[in-house]
Parts: structure tokens; C-alpha cells; sequence
């Protein structure tokens, strides 16, 4: 019995203390190397993303990853709305890109391969670039015109 009192102590307490990392500051995260994560929606898929908001994370990106776990991305916040280009320098992964306006509209999407300095961009300004396993946009009907749900407001 004191095992398992033990184990759902420690689960609490494991519970507590990813509440509290929650509600640091990205700049925390930045420092060890880890990106804050933020769970966005495309419906009824469920996407678990990385947030690249600051200079840094953003020309680090998802270079020298050899997987993504299942539904999982990488986010690229910035500050206004821009055409954005990326491209896959040291970049292993096949990625499909998805370009999102400030009101997390899909302007459009780019299929991108591993290793390539091929420039993909925004079809008009954007605010937001989501990364994720090549396919997977395509493989759940997300196309043009879909709205993602969760993504910070404007400005923050």
C-alpha cells in the first residue's frame, strides 16, 4: 500500500510541477534549450507544437531533428505580418509547411525536402508557419482555407 501511496504522490507533485512550468516565460525555456510547447486544433486533429517566437528558435528550427513524435510541430511566431520564406538547410525531415494569417487561416502550404536551400514562401503576408511531418496536413483534408484554433493573439 505504501507503494502505491508513494507512486500517486509523486504523480500529484509531477502534476504540480508541469502546472508551474506552464506558466513560465518562453525566455526560461530558451535558456535550457527546450521550446515551450502549445496545443493548437485543425479540427478535430490535435497538434502538439514546439513555439519558435524568438530570433534564435526560429533560425534553429527543427534543423538536425531526425523525428517528430506523432502530431507533433514546430510553430514560428513573429511579431507582424510578413511574407515569410523558409527553406531546409540541415534539415533531415521531409516537412509540409502550413502559412497561417493572424487569424490562423491556412494562405497556403509547401511540401519541403530534407537538405534543400529551395525557398518555400507565404502567397501574402502572414503572421504564423506551422511545420509538421510532410503529409500530414494532406492526409487529414487540411488544405487552403482551414482555420487552426489556439494560436496566441496577435501581438503577444
Amino acid at each position: 500500500m505504501t507503494r502505491i501511496r508513494t507512486f500517486f504522490r509523486s504523480d500529484r507533485r509531477l502534476h504540480a510541477l508541469l502546472a508551474c512550468a506552464a506558466l513560465l516565460p518562453a525566455s526560461v525555456f530558451a535558456a535550457s534549450g527546450a521550446l515551450p510547447l502549445r496545443e493548437l486544433t485543425a479540427g478535430m486533429h490535435r497538434i502538439h507544437a514546439e513555439i519558435a517566437d524568438t530570433d534564435a528558435s526560429r533560425t534553429r528550427g527543427l534543423m538536425r531533428r531526425e523525428s517528430l513524435a506523432p502530431n507533433h510541430g514546430m510553430l514560428f511566431i513573429f511579431q507582424d505580418s510578413d511574407t515569410r520564406c523558409f527553406w531546409m538547410r540541415n534539415t533531415p525531415l521531409p516537412l509540409t509547411i502550413a502559412f497561417l494569417d493572424d487569424a490562423g487561416r491556412v494562405v497556403n502550404l509547401a511540401d519541403m525536402a530534407p537538405h534543400t536551400e529551395t525557398p518555400h514562401c507565404s502567397a501574402e503576408p502572414v503572421r504564423y508557419a506551422l511545420e509538421m511531418e510532410q503529409g500530414w496536413f494532406s492526409q487529414r483534408g487540411i488544405q487552403a482555407g482551414a482555420r487552426l484554433q489556439g494560436l496566441p493573439a496577435a501581438g503577444r
